[in-house]
């Protein structure tokens, strides 16, 4: 806790004061633009990546980057989305998962959560994509298969998301897009899906127009 403390020491000595302009505008309500759901690994920090200020991204954080589908139960993550969707009027949602995530492993490795029963209920809101894995992956191991299932994640909680009634109304409208990134943590490299070609591509070398996600060939 002190090196909290500290560090709420040196905010107010060192970054707020030059950006107190900006905090006193955010005071007065905030106007994101984007809406990121990532994972609550520690690792990933969506402000640093971004390089954005506080204000420009809504945020919204838990094990796995997952988004229960329209009718799961009434948890936070259907009214923060439909908050950012609707109230706020986001125009861009990013679903962001990373490389080395726990709760991607242990979806791979059931037993591994024996003693993390709240967790095991959690991950059932990905069970589509154990199923995917265990489809079409049986041939990877290892690091190799723990990629595929964080992208093939990815693309699964972007079609829950497109069942919440928030989200369906904007994408008929026209005037909301989602996307799918994959943060690399040893590299800081952002992978984004592109339908074109089925794959995570790194932003270098992505669209400029960044397209809304379709379903891969792979059966998902």
């Amino acid at each position: 806790m002190q090196k909290l403390v500290q560090g709420i020491h040196r905010f107010r000595q060192s970054s707020f004061r030059p950006m107190q302009g900006l905090f006193e505008q955010l005071a007065a309500g905030q106007h994101p633009e984007t809406l990121m759901i990532t994972c609550s690994d520690s690792r990933v920090v969506p402000n640093l990546i971004t390089q954005t200020d506080p204000g420009e991204l809504f945020i919204l954080r838990n094990a796995g980057n997952l988004v229960p589908p329209h009718g799961a139960g009434t948890g936070g993550e259907a009214a923060t989305i439909e908050f950012a969707v609707a109230s706020l009027g986001v125009r861009d949602v990013i679903i962001c998962g990373h490389s080395h995530c726990g709760a991607m492993s242990s979806l791979l490795h059931p037993g591994d959560l024996a003693a993390l029963p709240a967790m095991a209920s959690w991950l059932k809101h990905a069970e589509k994509t154990r199923r995917i894995i265990g489809e079409n992956y049986a041939h990877l191991e290892g690091d190799a298969l723990l990629t595929a299932a964080t992208e093939e994640n990815v693309l699964v909680q972007l079609e829950h998301l497109k069942t919440l009634p928030a989200v369906a109304d904007r994408l008929a409208k026209g005037d909301l897009k989602v996307h799918g990134w994959v943060y690399k943590i040893e590299t800081g490299e952002v992978f984004a899906y592109d339908p074109a070609s089925g794959q995570f591509l790194t932003l270098a070398e992505f669209p400029a127009d960044i397209p809304p996600p379709r379903r891969r060939a792979t059966g998902i």
